[in-house]
């Protein structure tokens, strides 16, 4: 199949969360399995280009209308880590991607309505005619709506879109403007509830919406991160719409890349090893140990990695450190803080425990000290509120770090419940599950695993091998996705 992949992110040339590692990961899939993938990304400013070989002019007068004129670009091409990438370049005094950052701007909805559009634009006139175009969250959802209302028309009359949401957070809120700008027009057409009408806002349009309605089938990052959204409030509004579409909507796991989180070839860790030779994560942790002056003795280590905010229970990251430090482990954690507030919440804990042998905080990110982390660490504690998917606790497994994480979307398809499991037998178990968001939940699940640890070590070895066995690579999503691919084009 030839597929085409539209998005705002792909790693590590853009990356801002587990988006970009989805586009390059199941994009590197589905190349080994001898599929023909190109990516087409907006190209920043602020692009890593140090990852990017062989840039060069792809396409040099492409002329996107927009707001009755049109905007001049270049198509640039290049390869990323083996993968191609075909990268947008607007000549306008919108500087619509040369600021610096990725997200965030006041006119962001316009921004990725232009690449959405460019997208299209730059198929259609190099006469790229995928079977599948697979486009990812609010800022390409409009790309199934005009595909089908405009460039149906216009020789883009046979490709099949699949539509991935990774967070329904954000869905891109937009108004009239967008349409006028994009060439769509017809407000009363589009502002209807069955279109792109917000389900809640009579006067706003949602681009997320758009996708939903328009593709031919639409994804989210876990089979229980589907059902959430379906059924609960984490669908941020959009569950009646995923209702009535709900025939072309599931859940498909994410895979995490193992030739960059494998033990096994990890070369930013003391030394490789896989679950047969366990032995030697002690000296990873005694490396982990002596990076960041901690104190050398048999306690547990208990990390935490990743960012500091509301959605991944900051308040439970900070008990949980206190409590594995009150238990007598050790605690890691590595994160940054998306909010002023929560940045200095937790400078004050590093100043407060500065001097503490068994307890070190990271404020910013450290790949190179990540991957120490979880080839050093014993436990990994994941209290989120709300997690499509979740990565850590896919890496912490394949690294013989036990994940202690609350039973929500992707981590509940991922961790078993040692203890507690009833869909899996004890030699398929791999974790601690707690379900409520007080302190009293996270602390009865990080008993027994400090518990374990402590009392039976050759169980807690047990737990970590079968947590090691798993495979949650791109092997399986990527024929749950190529499976897809073929339905819809059929």
């Amino acid at each position: 199949m030839y597929i085409v992949q539209i998005a705002s992110e792909c790693a590590p040339v853009a990356k801002v969360g587990g988006l970009g590692d989805v586009v390059y990961g199941l994009s590197r899939e589905l190349s080994l399995r001898g599929h023909c993938v190109e990516i087409i990304l907006p190209k920043y400013d602020c692009l890593r280009y140090d990852h990017i070989w062989g840039m060069h002019e792809a396409y040099r007068d492409l002329w996107v209308p927009w707001f009755g004129g049109a905007i001049h670009c270049t198509v640039f091409y290049g390869w990323v880590h083996g993968q191609q990438c075909f990268f947008i370049e607007p000549h306008s005094g919108d500087n619509f991607f040369s600021r610096g950052f990725f997200y965030g701007a006041l006119d962001d909805h316009m921004r990725f309505a232009f690449f959405s559009k460019a997208a299209l634009e730059f198929l259609q006139k190099s006469n790229k005619r995928p079977d599948i175009i697979h486009c990812h969250d609010w800022q390409t959802g409009l790309v199934p709506v005009m595909l089908f209302e405009m460039y149906k028309w216009h020789g883009l009359w046979n490709q099949r879109v699949c539509y991935t949401i990774h967070n329904f957070k954000h869905q891109g809120i937009a108004g009239a403007d967008v349409l006028w700008a994009t060439g769509l027009n017809n407000e009363g057409y589009y502002f209807h509830y069955d279109r792109l009408r917000d389900n809640f806002n009579p006067f706003a349009l949602n681009c997320m919406k758009g996708g939903i309605v328009y593709a031919n089938a639409v994804t989210t990052v876990s089979p229980h991160h589907a059902w959430e959204a379906h059924y609960t409030d984490i669908g941020c509004g959009l569950s009646h719409t995923l209702h009535l579409h709900q025939d072309k909507f599931k859940g498909i796991l994410n895979g995490i890349d193992y030739s960059t989180w494998n033990p096994e070839v990890d070369h930013n860790i003391k030394l490789q090893y896989s679950w047969d030779s366990l032995e030697n994560k002690a000296k990873n942790k005694k490396a982990l140990r002596d990076r960041l002056l901690l104190e050398d003795n048999d306690r547990p280590i208990i990390a935490y990695i990743g960012r500091l905010d509301d959605q991944k229970g900051v308040h439970l990251v900070h008990h949980a450190m206190y409590y594995a430090l009150n238990r007598g482990a050790q605690f890691v954690l590595l994160g940054s803080a998306t909010e002023g507030s929560i940045n200095s919440w937790f400078w004050h804990e590093k100043f407060h425990l500065n001097d503490n042998p068994n307890c070190h905080i990271e404020l910013g990110f450290n790949a190179e000290l990540s991957h120490m982390i979880y080839a050093g660490a014993d436990m990994l504690v994941v209290p989120s509120n709300y997690e499509p998917c979740g990565l850590t606790q896919l890496i912490a497994l394949k690294y013989g770090v036990v994940p202690i994480v609350r039973g929500v979307g992707g981590l509940v398809s991922t961790v078993f419940d040692r203890d507690h499991d009833d869909k899996h037998p004890p030699e398929e178990r791999n974790g601690y599950v707690f379900y409520q968001t007080d302190n009293h939940a996270l602390e009865s699940a990080m008993e027994r695993a400090i518990g374990l640890y402590t009392v039976y070590p050759e169980e807690f070895r047990k737990l970590q091998i079968q947590g090691m066995k798993y495979d949650y690579s791109w092997n399986n999503p990527g024929n749950e996705y190529i499976d897809l691919y073929e339905f819809i084009r059929a």
